[in-house]
């Protein structure tokens, strides 16, 4: 029986990178994974490093953990771009709150600016015509998310950690948790497993959110920056059982990555050809040129989303020595450095850097 200073059950970016954290720390760390490192929801992630304003909560979890993203901006397997996000008006409504938007990112420590139609167009001529304008954060970046997640595993792996990949965490056990072998593995538990939480923690409701990417072939400088409508929050933390929202990325290999559905109550992974036409349309409408060009691939994921749109991070109260993190919905990578840093440090006993209340699994207990 193999004893731990921590057992992390799951190695998409978010597990990875507790992995990794609690390895530089020196604790002595295993990792369980049944399938692909980064092959779940990370797989599926646009991978956008993006501050969103409409949570409190969440814009002090991504805005600490956008400053930790520094540490991977020149790793090439990253596919790390500092493009930036050009958020885009479309009515006078959208255009006139943008300045309480940037109010709001500046309260947390981000910079953002607002731009009128002619600079828009300026900086993306490829738009439909008559937008507003929008609003413009410059040093916001895109990275490829199973690639971070593998790379933050090695390095887990090099600080010691001894990964139990094509492993399934079977039950968590009194002393660890047990696999799908009958071995068992002693300490404390992190289970940062996404929609499979409630395997094995059920007393944490999760729903799996279903979305549609599209990758284009090579089409190198059409797209400059990340763009996103400004209503996209309606549809990231909205309740609808289904909806989209325009968003597209230039990627470094030219590349164009376009979004975003998302659905609930759908669990085959099979692509719903009206929902993945009704993004696109979405798409076209503010962008245009998008129905020129070459679709490469199209796929599907999940997201894991908890009732109130909040991640669970921390210790979970019902049960001794075990920690979760999961539930970032479409947020899981841009927060996935912050949410391992804040969970190293409460398993440590030192003062994490922002309120960690809104994110405590106990507010969800059921």
């Amino acid at each position: 029986m193999a004893a731990y200073d921590l057992i992390v059950i799951g190695a998409g970016i978010v597990g990875s990178a507790c992995a990794e954290r609690a390895a530089v720390e020196g604790l002595r760390v295993a990792v369980v994974e049944p399938g692909p490192v980064g092959g779940g929801a990370t797989a599926a992630a646009m991978g956008h490093l993006v501050a969103m304003d409409d949570d409190p909560a969440e814009l002090a979890l991504s805005r600490y953990s956008l400053q930790l993203w520094q540490r991977y901006a020149g790793l090439a397997d990253a596919e790390f771009s500092r493009c930036g996000t050009l958020w885009v008006a479309r009515t006078v409504r959208e255009y006139d709150g943008i300045a309480a938007k940037i109010a709001r990112l500046a309260a947390a420590g981000g910079q953002a600016r607002q731009i009128d139609a002619e600079e828009l167009y300026r900086l993306e001529p490829a738009l439909a015509p008559g937008l507003r304008g929008g609003m413009l954060v410059a040093d916001e970046a895109v990275v490829y998310p199973p690639r971070v997640a593998l790379h933050l595993l090695e390095r887990a792996r090099a600080g010691g950690a001894d990964c139990r990949l094509g492993r399934r965490a079977s039950a968590l056990s009194a002393r660890g948790v047990r696999l799908d072998d009958g071995s068992e593995l002693t300490g404390p538990v992190l289970v940062a497993t996404g929609c499979a939480l409630p395997e094995l923690l059920p007393q944490l409701p999760m729903r799996a959110r279903k979305g549609h990417l599209v990758i284009t072939e090579r089409y190198p400088g059409r797209v400059r920056h990340q763009l996103l409508e400004l209503g996209y929050a309606d549809s990231a933390h909205g309740d609808a059982d289904s909806s989209v929202a325009f968003n597209v990325q230039p990627r470094p290999t030219g590349q164009l990555l376009i979004g975003s559905s998302r659905e609930f109550g759908v669990e085959g992974r099979e692509v719903s050809w009206p929902m993945l036409q009704r993004m696109l349309e979405r798409a076209f409408e503010y962008l245009p040129m998008l129905r020129e060009l070459q679709a490469l691939r199209v796929w599907t994921g999940f997201r894991p989303t908890t009732p109130d749109g909040r991640p669970y991070i921390g210790a979970v109260a019902d049960r001794a020595h075990t920690w979760v993190a999961a539930g970032h919905e479409g947020l899981g990578v841009t927060t996935a450095l912050g949410t391992a840093q804040l969970l190293i440090d409460q398993m440590l006993g030192r003062a994490p850097q922002i309120d960690m209340a809104p994110f405590s699994p106990a507010r969800s207990l059921r």
